[in-house]
């Protein structure tokens, strides 16, 4: 990363009026939250009671063994604890009344809200809802933990039905809804910063192609499939970008 690059940066985004970040799993890695394929990710972890951690976050898996599901889902996809990064917390800062910012993201950790980012897009859901199918009642993190049974399972406190994570499990399809906005943004933004992501989910690593903007920047630690479609490539940490953005400044 050198200077020109980060003046570059720094310029194309103070121009922009339409920017969109898609964020992946590494922009959370910062706040304590592992990743998902590094080699202390979340797909390299040892079998589970007897399955991969693929196997387990799928929708079969789940209805077949809640029980095993949740204790997976505690153990290694809840962070109650961490918080948003400086990362998060500058997408928020770019927002103002002449530029738009809109976020796509695959975390489900909800952190862009928490940071102050108004316009977000969460294409796999987050922990912080969470469903009753019988009675339509939505509860928090917080109220998914407090009501668990003698096996781990959470429960409606109305009517006993076992509580399902707003997150998009293998065998899912994405909420057409966020789809249709996620594409809208991605669509009209004129830069795009693409952070902490390989790109190698589908189907939500594909939206990038509707991008027609003049500016498509990444920001990973390590290459993907698109760094030939991008205007700058940046293989570093997000928090280091994010200080030498505000140092510039």
């Amino acid at each position: 990363m050198t200077s020109e690059q980060i003046t570059t940066l720094h310029d194309i985004l103070a121009a922009s009026e339409k920017l969109v970040f898609f964020t992946g799993a590494g922009i959370s890695v910062p706040s304590g939250i592992p990743d998902f394929r590094s080699a202390d990710g979340l797909y390299m972890q040892k079998e589970f009671e007897g399955a991969t951690p693929e196997e387990i976050i799928s929708h079969t898996y789940f209805y077949r063994h809640p029980a095993t599901f949740y204790r997976f889902y505690r153990e290694k996809m809840l962070y109650p604890d961490a918080r948003p990064n400086a990362a998060h917390k500058w997408i928020a800062s770019l927002q103002s009344d002449t530029r738009r910012v809109s976020v796509v993201t695959q975390n489900i950790d909800g952190f862009h809200t928490e940071a102050g980012s108004e316009t977000v897009y969460e294409l796999h859901g987050t922990i912080h809802r969470n469903l009753c199918p019988l009675c339509g009642a939505c509860y928090s993190l917080e109220e998914f933990l407090s009501n668990l049974d003698d096996d781990g399972i959470p429960r409606c406190p109305r009517d006993g039905k076992m509580l399902k994570p707003d997150v998009t499990l293998y065998e899912e399809p994405l909420d057409g809804e966020t789809i249709d906005g996620a594409i809208d943004a991605i669509a009209s933004a004129d830069t795009m910063v693409i952070i902490g992501t390989s790109l190698v989910v589908y189907p939500a690593a594909s939206f990038v192609r509707y991008f027609r903007g003049e500016h498509l920047i990444l920001i990973n630690k390590t290459p993907t499939d698109y760094d030939g479609m991008a205007e700058m490539a940046l293989y570093e940490d997000v928090i280091d970008v994010v200080n030498a953005l505000q140092n510039r400044i």
